[in-house]
């Protein structure tokens, strides 16, 4: 690691300026700054210490929504009471992230803006070709290991996995990335590859997270976080699906139904092909699972993580058939 000036922000207008500096990252819980830079990924020419700015914490929840701070901690915001009654799968997202002390220190902020988790990014030493750290240079993974990698949103350039969990159930239920002066819908928040797989997030210079935003919802009420994984804690999702279902009247019909995938695409991935397959419909096993299916059309296998195509629609069927008592 190499030398870097410290700055304690003592505003939001400071540390908005001080972010729009060349090579300048932001600490708040440090849990990916310090990460990325030990292997040896970023190298920041400054650090801009957010961690004591004042109402950044907060965490609220009213008839028309939440609002949660970008410096309220993972633990915090898990264990909400009134984030578990209204928003139960952003809840259980946070619960199945990392471990307990990475979630007590980690902010949400933090959280949408970790980096990809793929081997071959943070090994830059032992793999030099990275299109996302060094744009041009290749991918490793295509022709690698890549049994962890995106079957959905992938390019030429990148098939890296978005790791993340929060950020599944906030894409499912529409939630809104604060910027300072700006504000923007989380789904388009994290961008695809595409040729410039370098660039994760549409965060501009001089921009930082200060709060998300989730509008309030019968579908959110009503909903659940389901992560398969290859052991039961501290580990990343194979797939997994923020699922919430409203039903009308009679209890059967589905009136609305909101479905995000993680863990097999290169962003967090709205499953909208299923939700519109099912809206109006009763909710049938079968039909479940003939909808569950379209959330993987395109899908693009790269040999070791064709499991993935199949893996995914069976989740996303699993997590409605629980919200609808039928599995």
């Amino acid at each position: 690691m190499r030398d870097f000036s410290y700055l304690r922000a003592g505003s939001v207008e400071e540390a908005l300026s001080a972010a729009a500096m060349p090579a300048t990252m932001l600490l708040a819980g440090g849990t990916t700054l310090i990460d990325l830079a030990k292997c040896g990924v970023t190298e920041p020419e400054r650090v801009v210490d957010i961690t004591h700015l004042k109402g950044l914490d907060t965490i609220r929840i009213d008839a028309e929504g939440a609002f949660i701070g970008a410096l309220a901690k993972m633990s915090h915001v898990a264990a909400d009471a009134a984030v578990q009654s209204a928003f139960p799968a952003v809840s259980e997202s946070l619960w199945q992230a990392a471990s307990a002390q990475i979630r007590n220190m980690a902010t949400i902020g933090g959280n949408l803006l970790q980096r990809t988790r793929c081997a071959y990014f943070r090994d830059p030493a032992t793999f030099p070709a990275c299109n996302k750290r060094t744009p041009g240079s290749g991918c490793s993974a295509l022709e690698g290991v890549n049994r962890g990698h995106a079957v959905l949103g992938g390019s030429d350039t990148c098939i890296a996995i978005y790791p993340g969990d929060l950020a599944i159930a906030l894409v499912a239920f529409d939630a809104i990335v604060h910027l300072g002066d700006r504000k923007i819908a989380v789904d388009d928040f994290f961008l695809l590859p595409g040729t410039t797989p370098d660039k994760e997030h549409d965060l501009q210079p001089g921009e930082m997270i200060t709060a998300i935003t989730i509008p309030a919802s019968a579908a959110a009420r009503r909903s659940t976080y389901l992560k398969v994984r290859d052991r039961q804690s501290y580990e990343f999702a194979a797939a997994s699906a923020a699922v919430g279902i409203e039903f009308e009247t009679d209890g059967k019909t589905i009136k609305d139904v909101r479905v995000a995938l993680g863990g097999v695409a290169t962003k967090p991935w709205r499953a909208r092909t299923v939700e519109e397959a099912l809206k109006g419909k009763a909710l049938q096993t079968e039909t479940v699972k003939t909808a569950s299916r379209l959330a993987v059309e395109g899908a693009v296998a790269h040999g070791a993580n064709h499991y993935k195509i199949e893996l995914a629609s069976r989740v996303i069927e699993r997590a409605i058939l629980k919200m609808g008592a039928l599995a």
